[in-house]
This record gives C-alpha cells, structure tokens and sequence, in this order.
C-alpha cells in the first residue's frame, strides 16, 4: 500500500505508536504541572482552595499525587490505567468544581486533559509501555 492510500485510509496507522506519543505528552505535561506545585508546596498549601471539603493541604497533596507521581506513571506506561484515574478525578474537580464559574478559556485546560485522560484509559499503555513488558502480552 502506498503512503497517499495510507493516508486516506480510515484505519489506524499505529495504535501502538499513538498510544506511546499520547502518553509521554499526557504524562510529561502532567509532571510539570506537578513538579512546579511541589516546588511551591510551602507557598501554596496554606492557599490552596479546599474544593472538596477536605483540608486545603490534603487537597493540594492529593493533586500533587494525581499530577506529579501518576503523571510518571502515565509517562512510563506503567499501571496505566490505575494510574489516569487520579489525574481524571483531579481534571473533573478542576473543571466542574474550581473553574467552574470562569470563562471558557479559563478551564479549557482542565477539559482537554479530561478528555485525554479518557482515550488514554480507552486506549491503554499499548506495546511501546512498561505494562506489556512486564505483562509480556
């Protein structure tokens, strides 16, 4: 098959491929938002909006994990699914609750990593993952 038929063709060039390109941009975007609140942890846990009625420090660890600590796990394709669960839950509080009377353009953000958090649970780590190496599938 030539590349102009491949190209026109509705079917998925490399699941596989995507799945990893998907992941170490999801996951890579994730640490740095991660990191960037830990490395302002002091600064930020006294502020911290409590959004769900848990404390404002236990609600910024638990998006530090969520962004930082699954983000790396996203990243290496290990415990994939597990591990966009958190960051998801984190997405939608992000949209729904925090952002939820700004504009549009305000919590854009938090929806379009929702929304890939969601194909990449759909999708899974794929062959290019520490899941499948360790799963040997």
């Amino acid at each position: 098959m030539t590349m102009k038929i491949k190209i026109l063709d509705s079917g998925s060039l490399n699941n596989d491929l995507a799945a990893l390109v998907l992941r170490l941009i999801l996951g890579s975007l994730f640490i740095y938002h991660g990191y960037n609140k830990i490395s302002a942890y002091n600064k930020m846990a006294p502020m911290f909006p409590d959004l769900i009625g848990i404390g404002s420090e236990l609600t910024l660890i638990l998006v530090i994990f969520a962004e930082f600590f699954c983000g790396i796990l996203v990243t290496l394709g290990f415990l994939t699914r597990f591990a966009v669960i958190p960051i998801f839950i984190t997405m939608v509080v992000a949209f729904f609750i925090a952002h939820a009377k700004d504009v549009f353009n305000a919590k854009e953000l938090a929806l379009v990593f929702m929304i890939l958090s969601i194909v990449i649970f759909i999708l899974g780590s794929g062959k290019y993952s520490l899941d499948r190496l360790i799963l040997k599938r």
